[in-house]
């Protein structure tokens, strides 16, 4: 392993600034579960590694009536824990006690696991559908960018080498809703996910048309997407099973998978119908209850 700087700042700027060193390889660290472990098999080698736990910024959290902020360097045990958040943001409570064993969550952060940018991120899907937006800041100040357009590819974010992630944004869940995450893995647990799916359902009381439909995907594609095609098919209708297994239907042509030795790409497509089905299934149950 390459020898490398360690650093803490306790302030913003500090951190900011340390960003800015053209002398090397600088990564933000916020919970460090898969920094630590590619510094390690040498996939990264840094030259500065800047500890973020410490800057307040990135510890903001606050739920209320104008949404959920979370900060980058936050544990995704905190979130998953929170009963505001498994009241109103279900499938980002269900996703974020999914990241590794309850040890890791207690280290593990949902800015991290964001930044990682892995395809099969257990949090991005859920972040998703609630149209989440992340706030960076950068020497040209602060800018918020939308969820859907942060993930560029495998490893590859909208963050530039002097960005910091600070938080993410999530607004209010629209009335009368619910969210579901599922996803599948060769073993009971700890492992990555062969297919993720998460899935929001708004009905109006009233009538029973769906007013809102969210669906989005994990790692059956380069990044985390949104199957806009299935959306589109639920909102202004009733849902019946049979709507249901069409919108999963569709939901597979926003998959692009691979084959590899965890499943096939073909596998990888089965799933994602038999996800998202199960996922509108079970948002649609817990709203007619």
């Amino acid at each position: 392993m390459k020898l490398f700087e360690y650093a803490a700042p306790t302030d913003l700027a500090e951190a900011l600034r340390l960003m800015q060193r053209g002398d090397g390889e600088v990564w933000a660290m916020a919970g460090g579960t898969d920094l630590i472990d590619q510094v390690r098999q040498r996939r990264k080698e840094p030259s500065l590694v800047l500890d973020l736990k410490r800057v307040p910024e990135l510890q903001a959290y606050q739920g209320g009536p104008q949404g959920l902020r979370v900060g980058a360097a936050v544990p995704c045990r905190r979130i998953s824990s929170d009963p505001l958040v498994k009241d109103r943001y279900p499938a980002l409570a269900e996703s974020a006690a999914l990241v590794g064993s309850v040890q890791i969550q207690n280290r593990a952060t949902l800015g991290g696991n964001i930044c990682n940018a892995a395809p099969s991120a257990d949090t991005a899907p859920a972040l998703l559908v609630y149209e989440a937006r992340a706030l960076i800041a950068g020497p040209g100040g602060r800018r918020e960018v939308p969820l859907d357009g942060f993930f560029l590819g495998p490893g590859k974010t909208a963050l530039s080498s002097r960005d910091i992630l600070l938080e993410l944004r999530l607004p209010p869940p629209p009335a009368h809703s619910h969210s579901h995450y599922l996803r599948f893995i060769p073993r009971e647990e700890m492992d990555i996910a062969v297919a993720g799916v998460a899935s929001l359902l708004a009905l109006d009381p009233g009538t029973g048309r769906c007013t809102r439909a969210r669906i989005a995907l994990g790692a059956v594609a380069p990044r985390p997407v949104r199957a806009l095609e299935a959306e589109a098919l639920l909102e202004g209708q009733v849902p019946t099973e049979a709507l249901l297994r069409e919108a999963a239907a569709r939901a597979v042509q926003a998959a692009i998978p691979i084959s590899d030795v965890r499943g096939s790409a073909e596998y990888r497509k089965a799933l994602i119908e038999v996800l998202a089905y199960r996922t509108l299934e079970q948002c649609l149950q817990k709203l007619r209850s």
